[in-house]
């Protein structure tokens, strides 16, 4: 059995989806899991998953998993799955600004500030709950966006315990959504946990882990 296949399977009994993180890696690469039945692929450069959606099979879902910079939103916009990192009003504004120009409702996941480290990108609660309220608001002025769930990074860290909390955080602050704003249904995906920590993300409730170097081998 494969690597692919023995997470898949592990994966499947808490109904989590694997999302293949292939940045750096060649297409051929990203073939050898298409060939497994690996569909969901995420990659944090524009210009990189721009490339690999022109060069391999149109059914492949992109997810963009990188800090997402505003100008370069309209490049990814039509085909893209779901972006991952929405972190600042102003970037789901301009989301929603290049989906109306091609006519399609984009899904998002809204990145939290989980961790200690100042280097990680992120919205505080505050800001969290500016968004909603917009959202959830009764007018169209988001109405190409579909925010459908949270994501966060955990503190690159050995501490298993630190991670474990950061974790809960964020599944606090989804708990949270889901019980104080009218969100859809369809408000139901918690993006958290990579290689070192997704069974601990797992355990405490992601529904969507981001996993590279298990997969791929540790990145050149």
């Amino acid at each position: 059995m494969s690597v692919l296949q023995a997470l898949n399977e592990e994966l499947a009994q808490g109904q989590v989806k694997l999302i293949a993180v292939s940045k750096t890696k060649p297409k051929e690469a990203i073939e050898e899991l298409y060939a497994l039945g690996q569909r969901a692929f995420g990659e944090n450069r524009v210009q990189e998953i721009v490339e690999k959606n022109d060069a391999l099979p149109k059914d492949i879902e992109w997810h963009f998993i990188g800090h997402l910079q505003s100008k370069k939103v309209k490049s990814i916009v039509p085909f893209v799955h779901l972006i991952h990192s929405i972190d600042s009003f102003k970037l789901l504004k301009e989301v929603q600004k290049q989906a109306k120009k091609v006519d399609r409702k984009v899904n998002v996941l809204l990145q939290m500030f989980i961790a200690q480290e100042e280097t990680k990108y992120g919205l505080d609660k505050q800001e969290l709950m500016e968004i909603l309220e917009y959202y959830t608001a009764d007018n169209d002025l988001l109405s190409h966006v579909r925010i459908v769930g949270v994501m966060g990074m955990a503190t690159f860290t050995e501490d298993k315990d630190q991670v474990r909390s950061e974790f809960k955080k964020l599944k606090d602050l989804f708990d949270f959504v889901k019980e104080g704003y009218l969100m859809p249904a369809d408000f139901k995906e918690i993006s958290m946990g990579m290689s070192g920590d997704y069974k601990i993300a797992v355990e405490e409730g992601s529904t969507m882990v981001r996993i590279g170097s298990m997969l791929f081998g540790a990145r050149g």
